[in-house]
């Protein structure tokens, strides 16, 4: 069986950053009017009032400090609450092709591989800004890559998924050499009038280049030693919109917001993850002290220091189990990969690691990597 590696990775990311004070004070502006206009009703036991946010709920509850966006425009108005930019036309690519272009790129020139070499590009993202025409091919065309393109989608942990599935595309000889992008345009569909939520995504995008080993010739590249997937049906995370919702008759607006019983999810979905890693772990004979990285989803610090815990049987140093959602946020499917993006130099050769993403779903994958 071909031994396949990560030859090379990118990373974009927006320019406009929004910090936990900013948020704080737009959000408890927001508490202000909606309970002054709901003052009669709220007095009356009728409506219930918004309690304000802090920077310091946000930070212990998550462990976010700030977050990238690419329109921070009206996320901050009060009256507003979510991102104003512009509708795109039909010949102008949409803002999650644009960000897939910048990350390819990076990917491409850290691993030596130009368009000609690629013959496949696997989008996979948590959202997609259209259903089709895939915004794969719509990458595929603008950086000039011949073969086949397409778009999946498997929440947080498409990432990991599409790894897997350019992987095995590899092995099975229908390509030879893959690009995968993680486009999260996610501030859209965050709820900027929801103190629990308010506070939790920001937008980026990853890349990574999948070849056989032998076709490599990047400075440092990671083989995938094993690879495990798995998927479990919960309503704890949710996104509702589907393209049917102009067939009922129900005349509420509805908005593509996301959402989570986060004290469920915490509790049934990290016992998934830990039985996935130690697994592949355990099928591959590796210990947990063997493990010198460990490249995990970014959605919850205390998701994060659970997990390496478990994984690792010791409490986490920072150099073990890096973070980066304290400046990114939640970036769904991304934050492993940034995390490994910014974080896989200071290896050596032999060495294990673990790239692993988790969320609705259930989903979890993961991925054991050595340092070639």
């Amino acid at each position: 069986m071909q031994n396949i590696v990560i030859s090379g990775s990118g990373l974009f990311t927006p320019t406009e950053t929004i910090s936990n004070e900013e948020l704080v004070a737009s959000y408890n502006q927001y508490v202000d009017l909606h309970n002054r206009q709901h003052a009669i009703e709220i007095s009356a036991g009728l409506h219930q009032a918004l309690e304000y946010s802090s920077t310091e709920f946000i930070e212990k509850a998550s462990g976010i400090k700030s977050r990238h966006v690419l329109y921070k425009e009206g996320i901050l108005d009060p009256t507003i609450m979510h991102p104003l930019f512009e509708k795109r036309d039909e010949n102008t690519p949409p803002e999650m092709v644009e960000m897939a272009v910048a990350a390819a790129r990076e990917a491409m020139a850290q691993a030596n591989k130009t368009a000609e070499d690629i013959d496949l590009i696997i989008c996979a993202a948590s959202n997609m800004q259209r259903p089709y025409p895939a915004l794969s091919i719509e990458l595929q065309q603008i950086l000039g890559v011949k073969g086949y393109a397409f778009d999946m989608n498997v929440a947080c942990s498409s990432a990991t998924f599409a790894i897997s599935n350019a992987a095995n595309a590899i092995r099975g000889g229908t390509a030879k050499v893959v690009l995968v992008v993680n486009p999260e345009f996610a501030s859209p569909q965050v709820d900027y009038k929801n103190r629990d939520s308010h506070f939790i995504f920001g937008d980026v995008c990853t890349a990574t280049i999948i070849e056989a080993q032998s076709s490599c010739t990047s400075e440092q590249a990671f083989s995938i030693l094993g690879m495990r997937l798995q998927t479990s049906f919960s309503n704890n995370i949710r996104c509702d919109i589907g393209y049917t919702e102009h067939c009922f008759s129900d005349t509420d607006p509805k908005v593509p917001f996301f959402k989570q019983q986060g004290r469920k999810v915490f509790k049934e979905l990290l016992p998934i993850v830990a039985d996935v890693i130690q697994s592949e772990m355990a099928s591959l004979d590796i210990s947990p002290d063997q493990l010198k990285r460990l490249w995990l989803h970014q959605a919850n610090i205390n998701m994060n220091i659970f997990a390496a815990k478990k994984i690792l049987g010791r409490d986490p140093l920072p150099e073990d189990a890096p973070l980066v959602l304290d400046s990114y946020a939640n970036t769904a499917s991304a934050g492993s990969i940034i995390a490994f993006h910014k974080y896989k130099t200071g290896l050596r050769k032999g060495d294990k690691a673990v790239l692993c993403s988790f969320g609705a779903g259930y989903s979890v994958g993961c991925l054991i990597l050595e340092q070639c």
